[in-house]
């Protein structure tokens, strides 16, 4: 190793260690910055990342393709692997992305009756309900301590009992919705960029690949600052999809949860003393404990092909010219999941937006991408422990 990266790995570890201070106090200050300047600092961020971009000239829910996406996709998945590879051990292996499991919970996702008559389409398409597990994680590629991750979370949902000719065919009734809590917007704009980014955590620098003066990503990096904080608990944040999605030909959406219910965020120990390792899966088990949750699932219908563009995910899709619409609600019961038999069950849970029905087919670079490394990753990861995929059906009994 060089000096030269030496020297790059310490002025990297200090800037973490800064921030890991700095979340120890977040709870009592960011609540109220959120408030006050969040919607500002968005819209100004948004202003100059939409500056630096060209109109195209496309239409609604049309996609274009770079022709270095599959080299980009290839290097990603080559990266990723290298990371599980260096980071776990067979029999032990975790997801690259979306890496540390808080749970795993079952629920009904109940579509409403009220929905306009342009969105009732594939799932929508009727009110009736499905049973659903939903996974809530970590952003990886680590599993740290829950107050030393980057500050933002994962909510994929998986519906069941869905009739029809799937995408993906290794499942036959299944639909999965991923989202995180990170924003509106993905931390990288496209697959190239994204390559660049598994490079540096691959070296354990990632805040290189926002901070590289050569080649730097500094909008992308103020737009995820403004979401990227302390979390207390998966189920009192709002979670977005980034990255769009067919609604039947000719409509293309964004997907978001949204919470409804008032639920456990106390971190004991902040500020300054001992944090449980799991305190979201401590708080996650808690809640569910004690009560039932529930979510709104709402999309966002893409009306200028420009300023919501379907392969640059870096741009946050204006509510002002397309505001979401409640399309069902996600009820999660009481119960408890820290059973051996969940968390074995969990290993050969696989999550894919393509696991969908045609009619919501994802779209965008990001999500083509997905179908391949998503598929790659996860049957790398169940090879690695020696289980196998398994496609759940709503009715799997864990006590």
């Amino acid at each position: 190793m060089t000096i030269k990266t030496c020297l790059l790995k310490a002025i990297h570890r200090f800037l973490l260690q800064l921030l890991y201070i700095e979340r120890r106090f977040e709870p009592w200050f960011r609540p109220q910055l959120n408030a006050l300047f969040r919607a500002p600092m968005v819209r100004l961020v948004q202003y100059f990342i939409n500056l630096r971009r060209k109109d195209q000239g496309l239409k609604i829910a049309e996609e274009t393709f770079d022709p270095d996406e599959e080299a980009s996709l290839n290097n990603i998945i080559d990266q990723m692997a290298d990371q599980m590879r260096g980071r776990f051990k067979p029999g032990g292996y975790e997801r690259g992305g979306n890496t540390k499991t808080h749970g795993v919970v079952k629920a009904t996702v109940t579509i409403r009756e009220d929905i306009p008559a342009h969105c009732r389409i594939g799932i929508f398409a009727n009110p009736r309900s499905y049973p659903a597990y939903v996974r809530y994680a970590g952003p990886g590629p680590n599993v740290p301590s829950d107050i030393q991750d980057v500050g933002f979370m994962s909510m994929a949902v998986k519906l069941m009992d869905v009739p029809g000719e799937k995408l993906m065919d290794e499942e036959k009734f299944t639909q999965d919705i991923i989202t995180t809590s990170g924003g509106p917007t993905f931390v990288t704009p496209n697959t190239r960029e994204n390559a660049k980014l598994q490079y540096w955590s691959l070296v354990d620098m990632t805040l290189y690949y926002f901070l590289n003066p050569f080649d730097s990503h500094l909008l992308d990096m103020f737009m995820q600052s403004l979401w990227n904080e302390t979390q207390t608990n998966p189920l009192n944040k709002r979670y977005w999809s980034c990255t769009p999605y067919l609604l039947g030909e000719g409509q293309a959406v964004m997907y978001s949860f949204v919470p409804k219910t008032k639920v456990v965020s106390r971190i004991p120990g902040l500020p300054f003393g001992k944090v449980p390792f799991n305190y979201l899966r401590q708080n996650l088990s808690k809640t569910l404990s004690e009560q039932d949750v529930e979510f709104d699932l709402m999309i966002q219908l893409q009306t200028d092909p420009h300023l919501m563009p379907i392969e640059d995910s870096s741009v946050s899709w204006p509510e002002r010219l397309s505001p979401f619409i409640p399309v069902a609600t996600v009820h999660i019961p009481k119960q408890q999941f820290e059973s051996e038999a969940l968390v074995e069950f969990t290993k050969r849970l696989k999550m894919n937006p393509w696991h969908c029905l045609p009619e919501h087919r994802p779209l965008g670079n990001l999500n083509r991408a997905r179908f391949k490394l998503y598929f790659e990753l996860s049957k790398f990861r169940q090879q690695m422990n020696q289980t196998t995929h398994l496609e759940p059906t709503g009715n799997e009994v864990f006590d």
